[in-house]
């Protein structure tokens, strides 16, 4: 593939905040050859003769069709297990699905509410463990993002990040540590009440400013970046949400604050005429189904330096 595997030291992604820059520099490397050799004769299928588990709490389009796809374009077998489908969170404990599973299986993608469970199951498994979505963290979106802004702006390192919309989601989180490990200058903009805590930011350190100016945010952007402002579990708190978040959609007037060609990017699904005009998700489509497709291939990655785990 015309990509090297270096030493391994990944054993499981469960966070932006336990990888090294050497790991995602690796990651978007592997992704890239991925996306290239997509579509031609395979000739390395490193999950040949495996099966991986996709357990997942929450409902999902584009993560579980991407590793669906990615797991069979590598040679293996996908086997997707609801929540109706086990007995965990029905009397069975973390600890004893990841027990039981990890003797059936090569490896497990969560997608679930608690990062705990993720890391329960990590510690009590035998198998590699890729955390798929947890309310704490987005990791496979994050790398998928790195690659997206590297394949398109020419690299990372500078690269000035603004994220608009709810600062302490999911996502707003991974991309607080995946920007301080790439050395990307990044603001989030956002109301008070939904910025990152103070204490995560020293702990992530680089450079990261919070404000509640979005136009100021905007200012020499060569990305802008948002998510959904209700996520899966806070649909009680839809009507604070809507009307608190409101002046933080992304739309003309604050893109023409940053760079000339400065890249617009969301995470989908997309709620057009709340944290994204419509008018601009359809002009910006290009760059936001290119992100979207680029899930695939970095997961395809992900997958490869974790299956001789």
């Amino acid at each position: 593939m015309g990509v090297s595997i270096m030493t391994q030291t990944m054993k499981h992604l469960l966070t932006i905040e336990q990888l090294s820059a050497d790991e995602i520099h690796e990651v978007l490397a592997l992704a890239r050859a991925m996306k290239a050799g997509r579509g031609k004769t395979a000739k390395h299928l490193p999950l040949t003769g495996k099966t991986w588990g996709l357990i997942f709490t929450k409902a999902s389009t584009r993560t579980r069709v991407s590793f669906e796809v990615g797991i069979r374009e590598l040679g293996g077998w996908p086997l997707y297990l609801s929540a109706n489908d086990i007995q965990l969170g029905r009397g069975e404990t973390v600890a004893d699905t990841a027990r039981v599973l990890s003797r059936y299986l090569h490896g497990v993608i969560i997608r679930t509410f608690a990062q705990e469970d993720v890391e329960e199951f990590a510690a009590c498994g035998s198998i590699p463990v890729i955390n798929a979505l947890t309310d704490d963290e987005h990791p496979c979106q994050i790398l998928a993002d790195l690659y997206t802004i590297e394949e398109k702006l020419g690299g990372l390192k500078g690269k000035r990040i603004t994220f608009v919309g709810d600062g302490d989601c999911n996502v707003a989180r991974s991309w607080i540590f995946g920007a301080a490990k790439m050395n990307m200058p990044l603001t989030i903009a956002a109301p008070h009440g939904y910025q990152p805590r103070p204490s995560l930011l020293a702990r992530a350190g680089g450079e990261v400013s919070v404000t509640d100016d979005i136009h100021a945010a905007a200012k020499g952007a060569d990305v802008l970046y948002t998510d959904v402002w209700v996520s899966m579990g806070k649909e009680s708190e839809s009507l604070d949400r809507l009307r608190i978040l409101a002046p933080y959609q992304l739309n003309a007037a604050v893109v023409s604050q940053a760079k000339p060609g400065a890249l617009v990017m969301h995470c989908l699904p997309a709620y057009r005429g709340k944290e994204i005009s419509a008018e601009l998700l359809d002009a910006r489509q290009q760059d936001i189904f290119d992100q979207a497709e680029n899930r695939l291939h970095a997961q395809k990655a992900i997958l490869t330096l974790l299956a001789k785990v």
